[in-house]
């Protein structure tokens, strides 16, 4: 039977102090909910009193079914005594039934920061911990600075961490604050712990990541005994950030073979969870996020395609289908044949239905400039494309596009005949300076002429909401298309203004689902309109004639 590591998360409140990042109470529930959806065993809520934030999450929290809510304090003052000390008392009113509670364990920190004798903050540590007894389930001591304690004063660090644990703390967790500590020095202090006397079914684990190790340090605690694991979503955190609990998780079940409490069926939610942070946030999620990124499964060079074709165990670590996230076969001029026949096969299209005049009626509708008839096949289109700047690695709708074009299967859902956009800086009623921009439209559809006006904060949105006036009538379903991202990239740096721009865009629709086009010209504006009506294009598509 595998044995059991507890895993307890602290995006609440760690994760809250990450530059930029400022949840509401309603944040902290949904993110909340995420956490107990997939079975993470602690749940910290934050830190009552602290801020109204933290107050209004504890005076209605969520109902969990597998996780147990946490609040997070510190250990009573110095001069005050446990049952008197507000900030304690206020960490053990909660409906939590678990309490952490911070303290010191390096020497330097008790005399400097604190100002107070050793033996003093050993009395703090047990008398805070007995206290919290009387008032909680179960009580849990974070010894912060333990590692570089340690390293100062090793005796005195676990006389800290003893001074909780012989108190009856359930959990005594070793906190790498500063997150300076190596994965050869976690082993060996960790191993030392627990020769001390504070066996490792009961000792946690919380690194930072300002050396860039805190997932590989919070493994290596584990290996040398430790039985708890604290970190955040998507390593979320102050300066460099937690341990990340998304890379964490899978590492722990799939290559260490432990016991998490969360099912292999909850751990295909991971990639879910861990955007559903993403989306609470307004952030797009991280490409090269391990496990859960979008371009974690992704193969780009031919020779990697050809052998994922044979086996995927030759250039995947794990089954990306085992924590939710999928394989994605990448189009670019470093692509071989193999990429394009696997790429074509994941939507659906046989290779050697795409024929020269095919390829020929794809050329002649872009503002390329090599002559149509030089493209020898598929493969050959592509490299010749990127060449021109079109990254299709990071627009798999538009290569879907091509491709399909190439068949004669995409319909001509719309044409724009002419279009025109002013842009116009004036001064208000108060004297500030305003940019408005004002497209006009002329699209055909279906054999019937539209002309439309629209006003936006830009030129490309100006011309999305026109176009928009006219598709809606025609097809509905484009009410629910949303433009989520917006990139813009300079793909020659030698020629100034006059130099080709690439414009990506990412959209969504209302169930969730989301691609990528894009666009390019030396004139960005004509880039932004190939990304959006091709944005535009993939949705009817999707939707066959749009309804």
């Amino acid at each position: 039977m595998a044995e059991r590591v507890y895993l307890y998360d602290t995006t609440l409140r760690d994760g809250a102090q990450t530059q930029g990042v400022d949840f509401s109470a309603a944040d902290k529930v949904r993110i909340a909910r995420e956490l107990d959806r997939i079975g993470i065993d602690y749940v910290e809520g934050g830190w009552p009193g602290a801020n109204p934030t933290d107050d209004a999450f504890f005076a209605d929290p969520p109902v969990f079914k597998r996780s147990r809510l946490t609040a997070f304090g510190m250990t009573r003052r110095a001069g005050r005594s446990a049952d008197n000390d507000p900030g304690l008392n206020a960490l053990l009113i909660t409906p939590a039934r678990v309490a952490t509670m911070v303290g010191k364990s390096w020497d330097f920190q008790v005399t400097v920061a604190l100002g107070i004798e050793l033996d003093e903050n050993l009395r703090m540590v047990g008398d805070s911990v007995k206290h919290a007894l009387t008032r909680v389930e179960e009580v849990m001591f974070d010894a912060e600075h333990f590692f570089d304690g340690y390293k100062a004063n090793p005796a005195y660090a676990l006389a800290a961490a003893k001074a909780a644990y012989d108190s009856g703390a359930r959990w005594v967790v070793l906190c790498d604050t500063n997150g300076g500590t190596l994965p050869h020095e976690m082993r060996r202090i960790v191993s030392e712990v627990i020769k001390g006397g504070i066996p490792g079914s009961h000792l946690g684990v919380h690194c930072h990541n300002d050396s860039d190790t805190a997932v590989a340090n919070s493994l290596a605690a584990v290996e040398a005994g430790v039985r708890q694991v604290q970190g955040t979503l998507n390593g979320l955190g102050e300066r460099c950030g937690n341990a990340n609990l998304i890379s964490i998780i899978p590492a722990l079940m799939l290559k260490m073979g432990f016991d998490t409490g969360i099912a292999p069926e909850d751990l295909k939610n991971l990639v879910s969870v861990s955007r559903a942070l993403d989306e609470v946030l307004d952030r797009t999620p991280a490409r090269g996020q391990p496990y859960v990124g979008k371009s974690a499964f992704a193969h780009k060079g031919g020779l990697h395609v050809s052998a994922v074709a044979k086996d995927p165990k030759c250039y995947e670590h794990v089954d990306p289908a085992s924590v939710g996230n999928v394989r994605h076969i990448v189009m670019s001029d470093q692509a071989g044949r193999s990429n394009l026949v696997a790429r074509m096969a994941e939507i659906g299209v046989d290779l050697e239905h795409v024929r020269k005049d095919g390829l020929i009626r794809v050329v002649e509708q872009m503002q390329v400039t090599f002559d149509a008839h030089e493209a020898t096949d598929l493969v050959d289109l592509v490299k010749r494309l990127e060449h021109e700047g079109y990254a299709y690695d990071q627009a798999a709708a538009s290569f879907e596009l091509l491709v399909r074009r190439a068949l004669g299967q995409v319909p001509e859902y719309f044409t724009l005949e002419r279009y025109r956009v002013i842009d116009e800086r004036r001064r208000n009623a108060v004297g500030e300076w305003i940019t408005l921009s004002e497209a006009t439209v002329k699209v055909e559809v279906g054999g019937t002429e539209y002309m439309e006006v629209g006003e936006g904060t830009g030129p490309v949105h100006a011309f999305d909401v026109a176009l928009r006036k006219v598709l809606t009538r025609v097809y509905p379903a484009l009410t629910a298309l949303e433009l989520k991202d917006y990139r813009v990239r300079i793909t020659e740096s030698t020629v100034g203004t006059a130099a080709k721009t690439r414009v990506t865009i990412e959209s969504e629709d209302d169930k969730g689902h989301r691609w990528t086009t894009v666009g390019v010209h030396t004139n960005v504006l004509e880039a932004s309109l190939e990304a959006l009506q091709d944005s535009i294009t993939f949705m009817l598509f999707r939707f066959k004639d749009g309804q």
